[in-house]
């Protein structure tokens, strides 16, 4: 969940409230928003960055007491594509930031806007896709220096590597468009590449958006072929969620509405790798289900984690289940 209140890409004080928070409430891992691994990869102004040096110290402390909380601390990398340069602060309304006021231009596999209000992209270069797989590769390193322990590289909703992956806004003609097979070409170059830095006793995590909610566009069964590619490739989590690759896609939304994906790709892969679902999962008895049925190995909590950062420690206790709770916290509980 981004939150748009980093400064040139650093963390703050804020930050650390923030997550510090999620930890102490008891999650297993705490993961970090969408961090840009370079400057032109932003939503917007706010975003969290990891695309220089100096942005490891700050994260550092940050990974530091999530960890010393008890939790994993996990940092999700990502590039924004052609849905960056979009706004400057949270919200579903998309405000174009124009390149003389702060915005920048924006890099897609293709140059087709991702609706009519926002900027058309510069179709990227052989170029670019490389300085794009650096970027990655450095941006994991950062991570490790900075001691997150399980990175996740972003693929979904829309941003770059999805725009690589879906056939909507993937037009080219060269080795990275066309079959599906070349339109994933660029994530697992980037995926083989951050291997070669990332300790092999740490896990890595892909995001994927399993469907395009558009008959033209990635649906269940390519997610599917791309499950089984990505379990070969050796990646230990898949990141199971949906959507966001063009706007007025028609989503059925409710609660677990995006489970039977996950579960999909887990009855496919058994104990290929983790999967991990989203979507509405929002009571300790509907997440423990998922588990219990082996729908999913992992639930990823968002929305419901802003409302109450303490979920875990209160789902504890309905479910009668032991979790450890801070010191500090125990007259609570």
């Amino acid at each position: 969940m981004c939150m748009y209140s980093a400064v040139d890409g650093f963390a703050t004080d804020w930050h650390m409230v923030h997550y510090g928070s999620r930890a102490m409430g008891g999650a297993g891992a705490v993961m970090l928003e969408a961090t840009a691994v370079r400057a032109d990869g932003r939503i917007g102004v706010g975003d969290l960055g990891i695309w220089k040096d100096e942005h490891v110290a700050p994260l550092a402390k940050i990974a530091s007491f999530i960890k010393n909380s008890g939790s994993v601390a996990a940092i999700q990398l990502a590039h924004s594509g052609r849905k960056g340069s979009a706004w400057a602060m949270g919200g579903e309304s998309r405000v174009l930031m124009p390149e003389d006021e702060d915005g920048w231009q924006t890099i897609a596999p293709s140059a087709i806007p991702f609706s009519p209000i926002m900027q058309t992209p510069r179709e990227m270069s052989q170029q670019d896709i490389d300085e794009i797989k650096q970027s990655f590769t450095d941006a994991a390193l950062r991570a490790l220096k900075a001691g997150f322990e399980l990175i996740e590289i972003h693929a979904a909703h829309g941003y770059l590597i999805n725009e690589f992956l879906s056939p909507i806004p993937n037009r080219r003609t060269d080795e990275y468009g066309g079959s599906r097979d070349n339109r994933a070409r660029l994530l697992f170059e980037i995926i083989e590449r951050v291997k070669e830095v990332w300790p092999q006793e740490l896990p890595i995590a892909v995001r994927i958006s399993v469907t395009d909610w558009m008959e033209q566009g990635c649906t269940s069964d390519d997610s599917v072929w791309l499950s089984k590619k990505l379990a070969q490739a050796g990646v230990d989590i898949i990141d199971v969620s949906s959507g966001g690759t063009v706007p007025g896609a028609k989503i059925v939304a409710g609660p677990g509405y995006q489970l039977p994906f996950a579960s999909a790709i887990k009855r496919e892969l058994q104990e290929s790798l983790y999967v991990g679902t989203v979507g509405m999962i929002t009571n300790a008895e509907q997440a423990e289900t998922i588990l219990t049925n082996s729908d999913a190995d992992l639930i990823f909590i968002a929305r419901e984690f802003l409302r109450n950062p303490y979920f875990p420690l209160e789902a504890a206790q309905k479910l009668r289940s032991e979790v450890p709770v801070p010191k500090q916290y125990e007259l609570a509980f």
